[in-house]
């Protein structure tokens, strides 16, 4: 069992806190400088005409904090913070090819689908054959609201690939308002830091990392923000909350405690099947589902904070599940 000080358990958060606050001043020029701006989907909401060329990429930012405030703490319990930094950063470089592309050809295509995915799945192997063979985790997954603990066998790889790939997509569609991620994935963060620090393990140091990088960001992102976390933020916060929940053997969890980032991708999906089977029809207003909240009145401050909200009532119906 992992003997945490507290120290180690606030000191990353500080740290990250700090090197964000720190560093946005100076990246958010240098971005504008050049010109790596948002382009605005053509088919997305009016109000947001005015976000066109706002910086993007700043998920650069929440990485090296979160990176340079683990590293700090790394010396003695790198079998545990090394998967998931590596993910973290698998996932962002992914999501930073996307991102240059589409600031290189001015347009909001990026990577082809099939090169986004094959990315994700490289990254997903990797860390799936680490928690296989090299790790204490192995296949086990705990089962929430009943106290066991399974060994999932030859299905564990099929279902890291559905659970990796839902959960960074559901991150990723989930990044369409001022602060939404952020403060959604913060607090899917903070629930990860506290199952951390109960359970005895050491994931309590990348989670209160990146907890501080999400807070300090935020001061930056927040409506009206000046920066865009992109793809590059998007993705890896997407690959942090699963491989986080693997390392906790409890990645079910996630479809409670990150259930806005379920609702994200299923509103796509329930979007475009229903367009297609009734000739052109729409099941909400525009998808992912903030949007049709959005058309429906509903302010993008008041979007964010309803979304926060629920993910903060959502983290503590999490942590029952797991008592």
């Amino acid at each position: 069992m992992y003997s945490y000080s507290k120290l180690s358990v606030l000191m990353p958060a500080i740290i990250a806190f700090a090197v964000t606050l720190a560093a946005s001043p100076f990246v958010i020029p240098i971005l504008h400088k050049f010109k790596f701006g948002q382009n605005v989907r053509e088919d997305g909401p009016e109000s947001h005409k005015v976000k066109q060329g706002t910086p993007t990429m700043g998920g650069v930012i929440i990485l090296a904090a979160m990176l340079i405030a683990s590293l700090f703490f790394i010396k003695d319990h790198a079998k545990t913070v090394l998967p998931i930094l590596l993910t973290t950063l698998g996932y962002g470089a992914v999501g930073f090819a996307d991102d240059y592309l589409k600031i290189a050809k001015h347009n909001s295509d990026g990577l082809k689908a099939w090169q986004k995915m094959a990315g994700q799945f490289v990254i997903m192997l990797a860390f799936g054959i680490y928690l296989w063979k090299f790790s204490d985790v192995g296949t086990r997954m705990i089962i929430p609201f009943s106290g066991k603990v399974v060994d999932t066998g030859w299905l564990f790889f099929p279902l890291m690939f559905f659970v990796m790939l839902g959960t960074t997509n559901g991150s990723n569609f989930t990044d369409g308002l001022d602060g939404l991620a952020t403060s959604v994935t913060a607090v899917i963060a903070v629930f990860f830091w506290i199952v951390g620090i109960f359970a005895g393990g050491e994931t309590c140091i990348t989670t209160s990392a990146m907890t501080g990088a999400l807070l300090g960001f935020l001061c930056f992102n927040v409506h009206p923000a000046k920066i865009f976390m992109g793809d590059t933020g998007s993705l890896a916060l997407g690959g942090f909350v699963a491989s986080t929940a693997y390392m906790l053997q409890m990645p079910l969890v996630i479809l409670i405690v990150a259930f806005v980032y379920l609702a994200e991708v299923v509103s796509v999906i329930l979007q475009v099947a229903y367009f297609k089977s009734t000739g052109g029809k729409r099941l909400f207003k525009m998808a992912p589902i903030h949007h049709h909240f959005e058309l429906s009145g509903w302010e993008e401050t008041k979007v964010v904070t309803i979304f926060t909200l629920a993910t903060a009532i959502l983290a503590i119906l999490a942590l029952l599940a797991i008592l």
